[in-house]
């Protein structure tokens, strides 16, 4: 019999579906808890910080309204996300809660100084003992990918997309990447061969219900980012 196929599950802003908010310590603890080898946070860069949250505006996530960019930090410190008493967390406060228990993709959501801010951090996590490999920097932001590229080229980074290329796979190629984030919608079977010939992962998000996973096993992706990964690690 054939060895399975590796299969990366990775938790979606940590296990928010399992009665803790997105994106918060909780979150990341509890993905941690159950397992998960791989976390995905958000990142934003904003007046000296890297805030671990999805969306620009703090509406949904939070007690908190307007743009997150246009709040001061002690306004930010004191809004609490939406679900529970949590504060918004930083990135070098989640990085001390995992502490190298799973790796970690940070997806940056801004530009304008996020990919020179991250590449400070993870410089600073890989004098700690983290790897490059315990690392995924992603972006819908290409050129934020590309600076963050010549600053810490070690470290791998993925291209988010949310429609299939008129390229395919190539411009993951020319920037350097190392995979390729699909929208569950997206994937299809010429574009993962074209990644896969070109040595990059691919990866699907947001994948939570059973028969879209096993559509995307069958189809032959690397991994998911899933709200459930509990679920999608006994599946």
């Amino acid at each position: 019999m054939a060895a399975k196929k590796p299969f990366t599950v990775i938790a979606h802003r940590g296990a928010r579906a399992d009665g803790v908010p997105e994106n918060t310590l909780a979150a990341f603890a509890r993905a941690l808890e159950i397992g998960a080898t791989w976390i995905e946070l958000d990142v934003q860069w904003h007046a000296g910080h890297l805030w671990v949250l999805h969306d620009l505006r703090l509406e949904r996530c939070t007690d908190g309204s307007g743009r997150l960019a246009d709040r001061s930090v002690a306004e930010l410190r004191r809004l609490r996300v939406r679900g529970g008493d949590h504060p918004i967390p930083r990135l070098p406060e989640v990085l001390a809660l995992i502490d190298r228990r799973a790796k970690v993709n940070i997806e940056l959501k801004t530009a304008n100084g996020t990919a020179a801010a991250v590449a400070r951090v993870l410089r600073a996590c890989l004098k700690a003992g983290w790897r490059a490999d315990d690392f995924l920097v992603s972006s819908f932001h290409h050129p934020e990918l590309r600076i963050f590229r010549k600053l810490l080229p070690k470290v791998p980074v993925g291209l988010v997309e949310a429609g299939v290329p008129l390229n395919l796979a190539a411009s993951a190629t020319r920037l350097g990447a190392k995979a390729l984030s699909m929208a569950l919608a997206f994937p299809e079977a010429r574009l993962v061969r074209d990644a896969h010939r070109r040595g990059l992962k691919v990866y699907v998000y947001t994948v939570n219900a059973p028969d879209d996973l096993a559509r995307m096993r069958a189809l032959g992706v690397d991994g998911v980012f899933t709200d459930f990964p509990d679920r999608a690690l006994k599946q």
